[in-house]
């Protein structure tokens, strides 16, 4: 299967198409490398740090921008197996981030921070998915 870290410019232009104005939930499904991969020079290169280590970095660091626009993890969790789809896929964690509008999420990947603290992202992971929903009811049935 194709990794992927990063959106296409197809698939960013496709986000940037849809409503800036209503809430986002942004379904984030990770696979850390077993090693994180930094860029020469660096200032965590040469560290050893495991891919999740890495990703536990970009979590600390690109936390308060995240906080900063409003967003909050509405859902986190550990995976366990796969019920439907590809046996071989597997993820290692996954959680639901809450924006206010898309408009924080753009607020925030513009910022100078952030822009610094997504290396860390990069390093950690071998493979991700970044899906956004429109925030709907929950309930007691599927439907």
């Amino acid at each position: 299967m194709t990794p992927y870290i990063d959106p296409s410019r197809e698939t960013f232009e496709a986000f940037k198409a849809l409503p800036r104005d209503t809430p986002i939930q942004m379904l984030n499904l990770l696979l850390y490398r077993d090693q994180a991969e930094y860029p020469e020079g660096h200032e965590h290169a040469g560290k050893g740090w495991s891919g999740r280590r890495a990703y536990e970095e970009y979590g600390d660091t690109s936390g308060p921008i995240f906080a900063r626009v409003g967003g909050s993890i509405v859902w986190r969790g550990t995976f366990e197996t796969m019920v439907t789809g590809p046996a071989e896929r597997h993820w290692h964690d996954g959680f639901v981030a809450h924006y206010p509008n898309a408009g924080a999420f753009f607020e925030m990947i513009k910022d100078p921070a952030y822009q610094q603290a997504v290396v860390n992202r990069t390093a950690a992971l071998l493979d991700s998915r970044l899906m956004r929903f429109a925030p709907g009811e929950g309930g007691d049935t599927f439907g």
